[in-house]
């Protein structure tokens, strides 16, 4: 699928990335301040993975962030007040100044769900969520992130192996940053890719430079498209690497100085920047201006925030319970008689294609010969030479590895 951007939104990518770096240099500011109420964790070096993915998806699609996930909720069309009222617990904030953290969403407009924070759990969540649109014949796509220690949940897979069963339109993001607090990724899994696991529930993987905005787009629209086309659920592992600690209070000493070198070497902003330059794409001008208006619109929400109220003490008995505040139906886009009978009458009695049989099994399609491709950030790409795959790989080069 070949998959190109506009000059637009190559700049488009670009505001958000450094809006997103912006307003959490902004945040560990305020938490130096003692103005934020709860945790406070770092997305640095990350920016690119919670950019492109959510900007692969379309205005009717859902999606649920996790804590290092700014990034996707500035693209889905919240503002820095949002966030920054959101951890500074102020009365004008999303939930009104009862939560100091990232949970809160938007279910009407932007159809944004709320993180939790046990970790997994969001993957079934919105594993019914891409089951419910397909019942209701929304045709929309549900994506949501993971790290690499919360692979190891229990959640996790059964919420991928219900979306597999489904076929539901789920696309899931590994972000494999290396850490799971302060256990390398190494010590809990025993793969190389942490995509390989989509194998276990016969549905299709990729490998791609989480550092790299564009690769990272261009992986997660072609996730979506095949998602929204009925093909199933799809798992994405995007490398890339915390750095940072797992939250301010952590100073990550765990983690080898030359990593942070490495990774630093990699920054996906700089690569961005350099990657704009090299194709023409801007001109110092419109660089400066893009940067201007981060600029201005930051202290800008950042001055709302801070004059903004903490809440009222009779907020804490309001809220608790639903009582008529607010109505949830169904959107219904589909006729309904396609989903009751006799239209939707089938006979009670399982159809079983080899009845478990071992002999003459074929392979599944979905964990089908996997073939390799190097994604480049002007949007090419080319097949690997099978000869030269071992080679290739032990050297880790920036890639997209499809398994289809």
């Amino acid at each position: 699928m070949k998959i190109s951007l506009r000059r637009e939104q190559h700049l488009e990518l670009y505001y958000y990335m450094k809006l997103n770096r912006a307003l959490e240099e902004q945040m560990v500011r305020l938490f130096r301040q003692n103005k934020i109420v709860g945790g406070l964790y770092s997305s640095l070096g990350q920016e690119a993975i919670s950019v492109g993915t959510a900007y692969a998806l379309e205005p009717r699609d859902w999606l649920a962030p996790m804590i290092r996930n700014i990034g996707a909720l500035l693209v889905k069309g919240f503002k820095p007040r949002d966030i920054l009222t959101q951890h500074m617990a102020k009365y004008t904030s999303p939930t009104l100044g009862k939560d100091g953290t990232s949970h809160f969403g938007d279910l009407k407009v932007r159809h944004v769900v709320s993180p939790i924070s046990m970790l997994g759990d969001l993957i079934p969540v919105m594993t019914g969520i891409a089951m419910a649109g397909s019942y209701l014949g929304q045709k929309i796509v549900a994506m949501t992130w993971i790290g690499d220690g919360g692979t190891s949940t229990g959640a996790f897979h059964e919420g991928i192996n219900l979306a597999a069963v489904q076929k539901a339109a789920l696309v899931c993001i590994i972000e494999n940053n290396q850490w799971a607090y302060s256990t390398p990724v190494r010590r809990q899994v025993p793969t190389q890719d942490l995509a390989d696991r989509a194998k276990a529930y016969g549905i299709p993987s990729y490998v791609v430079d989480g550092n790299d905005v564009v690769s990272v787009y261009q992986v997660s629209k072609e996730a979506v498209e095949r998602c929204r086309s009925g093909q199933g659920p799809i798992l994405i592992e995007a490398k890339t690497m915390r750095m940072k600690g797992h939250a301010q209070h952590d100073a990550a000493e765990y983690v080898p100085k030359a990593m942070f070198e490495y990774w630093k070497a990699r920054d996906p902003l700089d690569r961005y920047e350099k990657h704009l330059t090299a194709s023409k794409l801007w001109d110092a001008q419109t660089k400066a201006e893009i940067d201007a208006r981060i600029e201005r619109d930051l202290q800008e929400d950042l001055e709302f925030a801070e004059s903004s109220p903490l809440p009222p003490p009779e907020l804490v008995e309001q809220g608790v319970y639903c009582e008529g505040c607010h109505t949830i139906g169904p959107d219904w886009q589909r006729p309904k008689e396609e989903l009751v009978p006799p239209k939707s009458s089938v006979a009670a009695v399982w159809e079983v294609e080899d009845f478990g049989a071992f002999e003459k099994r074929e392979e599944p399609a979905a964990a089908a010969k996997q073939s390799t491709v190097l994604a480049s950030g002007d949007g090419r790409r080319h097949p690997a030479q099978p000869s030269a795959r071992k080679e290739k790989a032990a050297k880790r080069p920036a890639r997209n590895k499809v398994r289809r």
